[in-house]
């Protein structure tokens, strides 16, 4: 893997908008055993472990495991080094999301227009290429609130997204697990037959979860500074607000929270920030923040289903724990969404209601049809990173109104943990 100059970059643009977002290429988390790590998402999410980069590869800091499902990439990183920032990072703020890294037809234009926009690079952001016989991988990351990043990744040959999204290599230095990469040219050595890496795979391969992709990442940052970054993403990568929810919205009787969420000009990506708000006690944007070192970071993820009943109930066979609702909630939810739904000309909940109650599956509508969504508990021993399970038939908010019943049972958590 070679590091070329500015002058022999490849450009493969075939947009005249440099921030033209083709799509989220992956998010990267800094995580303590990328290995370990890989195995949880593979066993509880049904995800892929799909390919690596490590000592075997010639990776002498760190080692990285590609995840995927439907068009969804997850990046695990490992410093194997002390002075590596992945390990560094890890110590401070335990597993989570370092890096929302979108596709572009060209990351050094579209670098150099965040930058001009008001944007910082992030350490050891600068743009640069990764190429061998296959193609090449051109990236460059601006920093974002706290600990995260935005890398520009732009792609060429067998590093095509479309390919990459067919099997192919992510990058120059990854083999896949499998040795299956008839997409990618000349495959790696095969692990052996009775690799536990490959069992998974194929057991995950016959039982899907159905996640999809990344509807959207949800970001936490301190009080008072929810517009600060809101206009960053505005002027810096010429984003605009698609929702606004202000205390109002998102409160019960002890927290609340205040929420602005962005959108890319194609509104294919959509990045809510969340600052806490007054209220009698701590809000979930406040324990997240107190839990992560007092610095803003990726709070959620939303995975998209097409079927969230599947979903749910094969993520709930997994072992996965998801927060707990009362069953008051479905004592008014159908009345209050159906009423919606028929007020303005959208089709009842066709999903089995009883189902939903016995899967505690979240729902809410508004005027362009409705949602179902879910919440996991935090992933790790810190309350801090969660999943979000959410399938859209229509409606293209964000659950407006379950907000109150949601927060009530974050609360019940964050009371069991002494957080509240």
């Amino acid at each position: 893997m070679t590091t070329l100059s500015t002058a022999s970059r490849p450009t493969s643009a075939t947009s005249t908008d440099p921030l033209q977002l083709i799509d989220v290429d992956h998010v990267r988390f800094h995580v303590g055993n990328a290995k370990q790590a890989a195995f949880f998402y593979a066993h509880c999410f049904g995800f892929q472990i799909e390919q690596v980069c490590d000592l075997t590869t010639g990776s002498r800091d760190a080692a990285h495991y590609l995840l995927t499902q439907g068009n969804i990439r997850f990046l695990l990183t490992s410093g194997l080094t002390y002075e590596h920032p992945a390990s560094t990072e890890v110590a401070l703020y335990g597993d989570g999301v370092k890096d929302v890294a979108f596709t572009v037809f060209d990351a050094e234009k579209a670098f150099d227009r965040a930058i001009k926009n008001g944007a910082t690079v992030a350490p050891g952001g600068e743009p640069r290429t990764y190429r061998d016989d296959h193609g090449t991988v051109t990236v460059a990351s601006i920093r974002t609130y706290g600990r995260c990043v935005h890398t520009f990744v732009s792609r060429t040959g067998e590093y095509e997204l479309t390919k990459v999204k067919q099997g192919g290599r992510f990058m120059p230095r990854f083999r896949h697990i499998d040795g299956s990469c008839a997409a990618a040219g000349a495959c790696a050595p095969q692990l052996g037959a009775g690799s536990s890496i490959l069992a998974i795979n194929d057991y995950n391969k016959k039982n899907p979860c159905g996640l999809k992709y990344v509807d959207h990442l949800v970001g936490n940052v301190e009080m008072g500074k929810m517009n600060h970054w809101v206009a960053f993403y505005e002027n810096v990568l010429e984003f605009s607000m698609f929702k606004h929810f202000d205390d109002k919205d998102i409160s019960t009787e002890y927290s609340a929270l205040m929420s602005k969420v962005m959108a890319s000009g194609n509104n294919l990506i959509k990045m809510p920030i969340n600052e806490p708000a007054e209220g009698k006690k701590k809000s979930q944007v406040q324990e997240y923040l107190d839990w992560h070192c007092n610095t803003p970071g990726v709070q959620h993820l939303a995975l998209r289903t097409d079927d969230e009943l599947h979903s749910i109930a094969a993520l709930r066979a997994r072992g996965v724990d998801f927060l707990t609702l009362p069953d008051a909630y479905y004592d008014k939810v159908w009345d209050r969404v159906n009423s919606m739904l028929k007020q303005h000309g959208h089709e009842a909940v066709r999903e089995d209601h009883e189902a939903i109650r016995k899967l505690g599956i979240l729902v809410d509508s508004d005027d362009e049809g409705y949602l179902l969504q879910l919440f996991t508990k935090p992933l790790q021993d810190r309350p801090t990173l969660f999943f979000e399970i959410i399938c859209r038939r229509g409606s293209q908010s964000f659950g407006k109104g379950n907000f109150k019943a949601l927060f009530e049972a974050l609360e019940l958590e964050q009371e069991r943990r002494g957080n509240l």
